[in-house]
């Protein structure tokens, strides 16, 4: 098990959480699936080594790890939510037409974020922010020949 493992299962714990194995699965698949997965792929990915482990069980461990702040949750346009470990802020860039998803730093929404504030009172989650467009590779195979 790994250090990151351990800090998080210690701050369930001085939350008042449970340590069960099937958290500890989940937080051992997101560490290493290194991006953003959906709860059903994660699901796969914690049944492969726990097949008993249901849906309910992921979903209910990623809402009690992201209220701690463990895990961030991104929705991506349409589909699924994305989940991924809580690290250095970022933003998203999801391509409409082949549905990549760009992690980007979260300063490039400072101004956007600076605006939404002064303007409206908002404070924007940048982590929580995808921008929907289209990627480098789609604008060239849709760009006609000239």
């Amino acid at each position: 098990m790994s250090a990151v493992t351990d800090d998080v299962l210690a701050l369930l714990r001085e939350h008042g959480g449970r340590t069960t194995p099937a958290k500890r699965l989940l937080i051992e698949t997101l560490q290493a699936s290194r991006g953003h997965r959906t709860a059903e792929q994660l699901a796969a990915q914690v049944r492969a080594r726990a097949p008993d482990v249901h849906l309910t069980t992921i979903y209910r461990n990623l809402e009690e790890l992201e209220r701690l702040g463990v895990v961030e949750r991104t929705y991506a346009g349409h589909g699924p939510a994305s989940y991924h470990l809580a690290g250095i802020p970022h933003g998203h860039l999801v391509c409409q037409q082949c549905g990549s998803l760009t992690e980007v730093p979260a300063a490039l929404f400072d101004t956007l974020a600076a605006s939404a504030r002064q303007e409206f009172g908002f404070a924007v989650s940048p982590g929580y922010l995808a921008v929907a467009g289209h990627c480098a590779s789609c604008q060239e195979r849709c760009t006609p020949a000239g």
